[in-house]
């Protein structure tokens, strides 16, 4: 692809990388972001509860307080939950000692909710034990590519102390010092 020459083009950051390896670039530098580890879940169109695991999970605002996270268009948990305004969810930022739980949660078993620990909290599937569980309402979805960003105002919110499980390089078990 030929650099763009226009006046007050952005040149290339990366004119190294190809037009077709630069989505494998992208990944890769993203792998080095690091972030912590949040469970979201929510309620099915015939009211079982999916979830999954996601590492895009931040703080949004603060008055409304509100989280966002992306979440990809064509995984199973977003088209499950209908994510759209007005759809509830949970999300929970999972602790040093939950390296189990979210490899459950990042896995593809239908019904990841099996043998764990969890009620409802008025139609939203809550996991016990959890360092942090937020209560959300989707306030806003902005679709781009093959993600969309959900804005999540907070309802309700429980913060236990614990140290966070680190999500880098692809790996759940790096500690913080």
């Amino acid at each position: 692809m030929a650099p763009d020459t226009r006046p007050g083009a952005v040149p290339d950051a990366r004119p190294d990388v190809p037009a077709d390896g630069l989505a494998a670039a992208f990944t890769e530098a993203m792998a080095r972001l690091v972030s912590g580890a949040a469970v979201i879940s929510g309620r099915r169109a015939d009211g079982s509860p999916c979830g999954l695991l996601v590492s895009s999970l931040s703080s949004y605002s603060v008055a409304p307080p509100s989280v966002m996270l992306a979440l990809a268009r064509g995984s199973r948990t977003y088209r499950a939950m209908d994510a759209r305004v007005g759809t509830s969810f949970g999300a929970h930022l999972l602790g040093s000692g939950d390296e189990a739980l979210a490899k459950v949660f990042a896995g593809h078993s239908q019904d990841k909710f099996a043998g764990l620990a969890w009620d409802w909290d008025d139609g939203t599937p809550r996991l016990e034990g959890v360092p942090v569980y937020l209560k959300c309402r989707v306030s806003a979805v902005f679709p781009h590519g093959d993600h969309a960003v959900l804005v999540g105002e907070v309802e309700d919110c429980a913060v236990a102390d614990a140290d966070p499980l680190v999500y880098y390089r692809r790996r759940l078990d790096w500690r913080l010092a």
